[in-house]
């Protein structure tokens, strides 16, 4: 894990705090942060509710990061509060690749060792001419 996975990792986990809202609703069992192209990092923690109204914490770093004005991801890692690094899920994958032109040639780190382009994670993209 290089330095820059490295303090995404950091940043990730400090976030990843499990806490129950209501007997309904939990936050923070996962952790995102997000590196932009500009430098600028950005977390956000999942959000579980009943109904299925909730959302992941790479939706909730992404909103932070287009809060500030920003949409240009270079790195993505997400972990849950017990420290495994997971993958972005299907729909987090689509949603990422939608906010910029270049979205897919970001960095995700999907495992300690491995390393992926956001595009490699999402393959048969409707979105590639």
């Amino acid at each position: 894990m290089d330095s820059v996975f490295s303090e995404l990792y950091r940043r990730a986990l400090k976030a990843a705090v499990p806490r129950t809202l209501t007997g309904y609703a939990q936050a923070g069992e996962v952790g995102a942060a997000i590196l932009t192209k500009s430098g600028s990092i950005y977390t956000g923690v999942c959000l579980d509710t009943a109904c299925s109204m909730g959302f992941c914490a790479e939706q909730a770093a992404a909103a932070a990061m287009l809060t500030a004005g920003e949409n240009e991801i270079s790195r993505l890692v997400a972990v849950n509060s017990a420290g495994r690094i997971l993958p972005p899920c299907g729909r987090c994958r689509e949603f990422l690749t939608q906010l910029s032109p270049r979205a897919a040639e970001a960095l995700v780190m999907v495992d300690s060792d491995t390393v992926l382009r956001l595009g490699d994670l999402l393959p048969c993209d409707w979105k590639q001419e």
